[in-house]
């Protein structure tokens, strides 16, 4: 059995997403950033 152009289009894989991972380790670098900046406030070096 052959599936057509329209029905290959519908299909969708249960894989990994890469979006969400990206996202997802954005959200935890961002956390991360701002408690280390709360609790080891640095000063600008100019």
């Amino acid at each position: 059995m052959e599936l057509s152009k329209y029905e290959l289009a519908n299909i969708y894989g249960g894989g990994f997403k890469y979006g969400i991972a990206i996202g997802i380790g954005a959200v935890i670098t961002f956390i991360i950033g701002v408690i280390d900046g709360y609790l080891r406030p640095l000063k600008c070096n100019r």
